[in-house]
């Protein structure tokens, strides 16, 4: 089996290499970018209402 090497990012590389207007989301975890699943439609309408 071959394994792949993970490059690890510091927060600025990873600012700087986040595409922009991008509709796919990512996040840094551990110095490893994630792409992170699209939030279902009944989702969408409570992203950014926390009070």
């Amino acid at each position: 089996m071959i394994q792949t090497l993970t490059k690890i990012v510091t927060f600025e590389e990873f600012v700087n290499w986040l595409p922009d207007n991008s509709d796919i989301r990512y996040e840094l975890h551990r110095g490893e970018i994630v792409k992170m699943a699209q939030p279902i439609t009944n989702h969408r309408g409570t992203e950014n209402t926390e009070k």
